[in-house]
């Protein structure tokens, strides 16, 4: 585990999809869950930090895509943690649905080839979650709705700290912000006014699905590359 700031961690070695643990007194909470064999690398990090399973109490879900939830079913196994979601994203993680793609990705090659790496899941969600909606983890935690990526995409601000975990809302990859990948978006337009939302926000630190956490100047940056692509 490394430490992004005092109580928030990511896991290193995970090779796609990033996982973030959150520290409370009394417990724990992950934030989304990387791919299938990430599960068995999160668990010995977390135990290489003095924390048993049963210390995680929740699994976040920004949203249902193979490299967010593949190592759901394990983790799940192995903490007995609550699995928060939102509704949208719900049926792919319980009920073995499929993933909402974009009309290029539901067919031909591309298509083909990403409807062979999915795995449909049946991993129960505990608690629906929804924008505006306040979870007990690292003293406080709001729930944001940030679709277009995926349609049931949410982000995670903890307002006092100014730490927001957007997802796949914006990656950060080779040192440059940047949108998600239009073949994997649903519909980019929202994306960007969930970009939008985020910005508003001015948050200090910035937690991504794909790429370092940023804590230099992080507000700024984010309105600038926000104004680039349009999003504002």
């Amino acid at each position: 585990m490394q430490q992004i700031t005092a109580g928030v961690y990511t896991f290193t070695g995970l090779m796609a999809g990033r996982s973030y643990a959150l520290e409370d007194s009394d417990s724990m909470t992950l934030i989304d869950a990387s791919i299938p064999p990430a599960a068995g690398r999160i668990l010995k990090q977390l135990a290489a930090a003095g924390h048993k399973p049963d210390d995680v109490h929740r699994i976040l879900i920004t949203h249902a895509h193979p490299d967010h939830v593949g190592g759901l079913p394990a983790l799940k196994k192995a903490t007995g943690a609550d699995v928060y979601a939102s509704l949208l994203e719900r049926p792919v993680i319980q009920d073995g649905a499929r993933i909402t793609r974009s009309e290029k990705a539901k067919s031909g090659i591309i298509g083909a080839l990403m409807s062979m790496g999915e795995r449909p899941m049946h991993v129960p969600v505990d608690h629906l979650i929804a924008d505006g909606d306040h979870l007990d983890a690292l003293g406080g935690l709001q729930v944001i709705a940030t679709p277009g990526h995926a349609p049931g995409h949410m982000a995670f601000w903890q307002p006092e700290r100014g730490i927001a975990f957007v997802g796949d809302t914006i990656f950060h990859l080779k040192g440059k912000l940047s949108l998600p990948f239009a073949i994997l978006t649903v519909d980019m337009e929202a994306d960007k006014r969930s970009i939008a939302k985020i910005v508003a926000l001015e948050p200090k630190v910035v937690c991504f699905g794909h790429g370092p956490p940023l804590t230099d100047n992080a507000a700024a940056r984010l309105r600038q590359f926000a104004q680039s692509v349009g999003a504002i």
